[in-house]
């Protein structure tokens, strides 16, 4: 085997054997998942059970409409004891629903008092169940005063009770002339997942180029290196390995993420578990969300996250690799690394506004910036976007990738062995012109 085989060898083999990279590859699907569900599940649960609210109701007409629940308990009381329940705010009354008038005439003649601040369901659950009230009201003056006849009143009573039960289908258009349906929602989904793994992995690959820059330079093992392996061999070899370490990471979790959709829908698809979860979530369409997953053309995306991935780690690894053999301590990094990361969570920000507009001028021209589309572009894959798009993204990618890295090779050939010295951009520039 070659020397360059041989530090490609060495750079995969020594990190993937690590006990924490094992680990930390098995466990993130589970962790990703709890730090998606935890917060959602602690944000269900209450302090302490239902909480009181006391209910003064000068009108009489809207108190008996609000209903306890298994959160809230409204206690109707007098207009006289309104004093005696505010000393209980705080104690054993969370708070105090107070309405002054008639709200059809003054809709502010209501407000609630608490020691905390009111929770936006419990808000919810009071505007809702006014607003029905006093919508009935209006229809009741309405028809009272004779200008529309009581049929009529009944039948706009029964459209604002119904309300509206449309449900928008979307569907596209692909160039061969098959119509598929498609969800919006799902590819902004789908966008984000891939927007935020990519970024995490050019970050986390990259910082670890550098890292084992600046600890082979540190302890100079690299004076011993490069007298039997090119500087430049040392730096592909250095940037290969570890990027193999990353795609072995992804494929673990492709195949774990696989194994798992594929539990699911098998335990969704079974008739007694689809009724189940019919029954349990309502008017949720389960059939149509399945039928957006399947129609996604997953191989694509996966083959283009890969495409991506490649061109923007080779692209940021080679500048990590090139600031970290310029210096000598990871204190010195900063004056150089502080620019790019900032283009790199640039980047990151651009994608995120991109998600509601993906065919806008934000996201078209940084999908097709070389230092902006890894991230960027795995945003509107998604949504579906011409094919000669994505080619010339890849071709500024891939070009700008082999320029940067065969610069970031003469100032690695030279940096590596410099020592004691904080280098200058004017300076390392100089490097690049030196046999």
């Amino acid at each position: 085997m070659n020397t360059l085989g041989l530090v490609i060898q060495r750079e995969y083999i020594t990190r993937v054997r690590k006990k924490s990279f094992i680990i930390l590859t098995l466990l993130m699907p589970l962790l990703m998942v709890a730090l998606s569900v935890i917060p959602f599940w602690l944000s269900t649960l209450n302090e302490g059970g239902t909480r009181h609210i006391a209910v003064i109701d000068d009108t009489g007409v809207y108190a008996p409409l609000l209903q306890s629940t298994e959160n809230y308990d409204f206690q109707i009381i007098g207009v006289s004891d309104q004093r005696a329940q505010e000393s209980r705010l705080g104690k054993d009354l969370f708070a105090i629903l107070q309405i002054t008038g008639d709200l059809h005439k003054n809709p502010k003649a209501v407000s609630l008092i608490s020691e905390k601040q009111a929770p936006q369901d419990l808000q919810s659950l009071i505007k809702r169940t006014l607003n029905e009230k006093v919508t009935q009201q209006r229809l009741d003056e309405l028809s009272a005063a004779g200008e529309v006849d009581a049929g009529a009143i009944r039948r706009v009573r029964s459209i604002v009770e119904d309300g509206s039960a449309i449900s928008l289908k979307t569907l596209r258009l692909s160039g061969d002339g098959d119509v598929s349906e498609s969800s919006t929602e799902l590819s902004t989904v789908i966008g984000m997942i891939f927007t935020i793994l990519i970024y995490m992995f050019i970050l986390l690959y990259g910082n670890m180029v550098m890292q084992a820059v600046l600890e082979e330079k540190k302890s100079r093992i690299v004076e011993v290196m490069v007298s039997s392996v090119k500087p430049v061999k040392l730096l592909i070899g250095k940037v290969v390995g570890i990027g193999l370490v990353g795609i072995t990471q992804l494929v673990i979790w492709g195949i774990l993420l696989g194994v798992l959709f594929t539990g699911m829908s098998l335990f969704i698809s079974s008739p007694e578990k689809a009724t189940a979860i019919s029954a349990d979530m309502g008017d949720f369409n389960m059939e149509g969300l399945t039928n957006a997953i399947m129609s996604v053309n997953w191989f694509e995306i996966a083959l283009y996250f890969i495409t991506f991935f490649i061109g923007g780690y080779v692209l940021y690894a080679s500048i990590f690799a090139m600031f970290a053999s310029a210096v000598d301590s990871e204190e010195d990094t900063s004056q150089f690394m502080t620019p790019v990361t900032l283009l790199i969570m640039f980047a990151f920000f651009a994608g995120f506004y991109s998600v509601s507009n993906p065919d806008g001028p934000l996201a078209f021209w940084t999908s097709l910036i070389p230092f902006t589309s890894p991230i960027v572009m795995m945003v509107r894959i998604p949504f579906g976007i011409p094919l000669w798009e994505k080619l010339l993204s890849l071709a500024l990618l891939y070009g700008t990738f082999i320029l940067i890295s065969i610069f970031s090779a003469k100032v690695y050939r030279v940096g590596i062995l410099m020592y004691g010295k904080k280098p200058t951009l004017k300076e390392m520039m100089k490097w690049v012109k030196y046999k």
